[in-house]
C-alpha cells in the first residue's frame, strides 16, 4: 500500500541546522534502504509560492507568503507500508526527527494494472 504523507508546520523562515539536516538524511537513507520511502521532497518558503482557486468560472491567484495560515506544507513523502498502522508508525518516526508539526496521511489509490 502506498501513502502520501503531507508535512505541515509553522513557517519560521529559518533553515534547519546542520545537525537537523544530518538526522533527517539518516532517516531518509534508512527508509529508502528498507523500501518504505518511495519519494520525498521539502518545500521552499511559501513566499515563493501561490494559491490558485477556481470558484465557478472565477479563477483567483494569491501569491505567498500565506500569513493567514497557522501551518503551511513543508514537504511530502510517498511511503510504501504494509498497512495504515505501519504508515502511522513511519510518520511518528519522521515527526520525532522533524519536530513540531503534523502529517496528513492519505492512502493512494492504486487501480487495476494495465490489461
Amino acid at each position: 500500500m502506498r501513502f502520501l504523507s503531507i508535512y505541515k508546520s509553522r513557517e519560521t523562515g529559518e533553515m534547519p541546522s546542520q545537525q537537523e539536516m544530518a538526522d533527517m538524511g539518516r532517516l531518509i537513507e534508512k527508509f529508502m534502504k528498507t523500501g518504505e520511502l518511495v519519494s520525498t521532497e521539502g518545500c521552499l518558503p511559501s513566499a515563493l509560492g501561490a494559491r490558485v482557486r477556481l470558484d465557478g468560472s472565477a479563477v483567483t491567484v494569491t501569491d505567498g507568503p500565506f500569513t493567514e495560515s497557522k501551518e503551511v506544507v513543508g514537504g511530502f513523502a510517498i511511503l510504501e507500508a504494509k498497512s495504515k498502522a505501519h504508515a502511522i508508525e513511519l510518520v511518528k518516526e519522521f515527526l520525532a526527527v522533524a519536530g513540531d508539526g503534523e502529517c496528513e496521511l492519505r492512502q493512494i489509490f492504486e487501480g487495476p494494472g494495465p490489461s
